[in-house]
């Protein structure tokens, strides 16, 4: 009975201890925000678009500064080289290294790898912002600059969870790798190539992926577990063998404008219905268990719809609304090479226009399939025109879609640690767009993986105006502390 009693009093003294630590942490997390915002504050004035070959020395910089504030922390750094970019011109220059750390090799441990990106997307005052893009500005508690949200507040908050850790001189739960890119708003260049390289060496001992490249739906902490995927299409009319003008040649010739609007008004109806044949047979069908997680996520369908400026929305109810801009596929027309498109006014009949469109894409499609089912659809319709000019369909990109299983241990820790940092649930939610590092990481490496995100759902990740609040940028470090403490309990295998 003594025994007994003695055993218990030692289980609660522990659990006392853990929570205590996870105090400690995040009391030091308060009382270190203001060199937290500071270093956001240099990493914001980098201007690592990636986008622009003239910036690439910035780009580069940033990928130093990366790999120099991991090495102040005494992490195992290394700087992977992966290749060469080919220009438009035909000159090639080198790919921004990627940055590699390692904290903690305890083969008893589980062993996470957190992914994240410190290129941003263009920006421009001119643009729309009401800041300088590239100068932090702190106004009401919110960080505005680009690539705050996205995503260099993400990366610096996990550097200063394992930071934390080490300042207190506790232990880390888990063994904490970093794998740190510089291309990922232009397409993750070379970066594939590298996990392939990789995965027998760097990514032999990882147990789990984390990825935090997203973010909220609503105000309410969200756990990510899916994407959508992408099929990106040009669809190219050619006719005369020069630009016409209406008024000499309208009439004459069959325009090839025309015909391309012919065949793109086959691709989608007004109400949203994919009329390419196949598609939407091959969407995986929305369980009873999936239904019940839209209804009991928070979503106000009234500010979503003012906060794009629209009088209506395709779908009048939240789960229809969620479910197709997650779960089910849609066609996207993005615009039409070669047509006039300046201000003013050009009597002027295109030789040749391209149009470009996406097919987001879901479980259970896949690329190649649906490229043969666009291009068959259609040749057929603009063979019905009976049109002697010449259609080409190309697909240029063909990302897959990723889906988690939210029942894993991964996402139970979630669950664990939201409800220790937050006091609520967390949203179970997915992406509409694509991330496709996360479907290479999956079919490469076999590791599971959680995305986990701490942005605002009014970020304005690649808009005007981008931003992380303080609250977001502060707690979600709380929330990774947090997160690596419940991973650090799932059992070895």
């Amino acid at each position: 009975m003594i025994r007994v009693l003695m055993f218990a009093s030692m289980v609660i003294l522990g659990s006392r201890a853990l929570n205590y630590q996870f105090d400690e942490l995040t009391k030091y997390i308060d009382s270190h925000q203001e060199e937290y915002v500071e270093t956001l504050r240099e990493w914001v004035a980098v201007e690592s678009d990636s986008s622009d070959v003239l910036k690439r020395a910035e780009l580069e910089r940033m990928m130093d500064m990366t790999a120099e504030k991991l090495r102040k922390m005494e992490g195992k750094v290394e700087m992977v080289d992966i290749g060469l970019q080919e220009l438009p011109s035909g000159e090639t220059i080198p790919l921004p290294k990627v940055v590699t750390a390692q904290f903690g090799s305890d083969p008893g441990k589980q062993t996470v790898c957190i992914y994240g990106h410190v290129d941003v997307q263009p920006a421009k005052k001119e643009d729309g912002w009401a800041t300088e893009p590239y100068n932090l500005t702190d106004i009401n508690g919110n960080l505005y600059g680009r690539g705050a949200s996205d995503n260099k507040a993400p990366v610096l908050a996990w550097i200063h969870t394992v930071e934390a850790y080490q300042a207190l001189d506790i232990d880390l739960p888990v063994n904490v790798k970093f794998i740190i890119e510089g291309m990922e708003e232009t397409g993750s260049n070379g970066l594939d190539s590298m996990i392939v390289s990789q995965n027998d060496t760097f990514f032999s001992d990882v147990d789990y992926i984390i990825i935090s490249d997203c973010g909220w739906l609503s105000r309410r902490p969200a756990l990510t577990y899916g994407t959508r995927g992408n099929c990106y299409f040009f669809a190219e009319v050619e006719g005369p063998k020069q630009d016409l003008h209406s008024g000499v040649y309208g009439g004459t010739v069959i325009e090839p404008m025309t015909d391309l609007i012919g065949i793109l008004d086959t691709l989608i109806s007004s109400s949203g219905e994919i009329l390419v044949p196949g598609i939407r047979e091959a969407v995986a069908p929305l369980s009873d268990e999936e239904w019940k997680m839209y209804q009991d996520i928070e979503f106000d369908m009234e500010n979503y719809k003012n906060k794009i400026g629209v009088s209506r929305l395709m779908y009048s109810n939240k789960v229809e609304l969620l479910a197709h801009r997650w779960r089910y596929p849609t066609v996207s027309i993005h615009g039409i090479e070669g047509a006039f498109s300046a201000s003013g006014s050009k009597t002027v009949i295109p030789a040749k226009v391209i149009a470009k469109f996406s097919i987001r894409q879901v479980p259970d499609m896949d690329p190649a399939v649906v490229e043969k089912q666009v291009t068959d659809h259609l040749k057929a319709a603009f063979a019905k025109r009976k049109s002697p000019n010449k259609l080409k369909v190309t697909m240029i990109i063909g990302a897959k879609p990723w889906l988690a299983d939210t029942g894993h241990p991964l996402y139970k820790a979630g669950r664990e640690a939201v409800r220790e940092v937050f006091k609520v649930e967390p949203d179970m939610i997915r992406e509409g767009g694509t991330i496709p590092i996360a479907r290479t990481f999956q079919d490469v490496t076999k590791k599971s993986i959680i995305m986990l995100p701490i942005g605002g759902f009014d970020d304005g990740l690649h808009s005007q105006n981008e931003k992380m609040s303080r609250y977001n940028y502060i707690e979600g470090t709380k929330l990774f502390v947090a997160y690596l403490n419940e991973v650090g309990k799932i059992q070895k295998n």
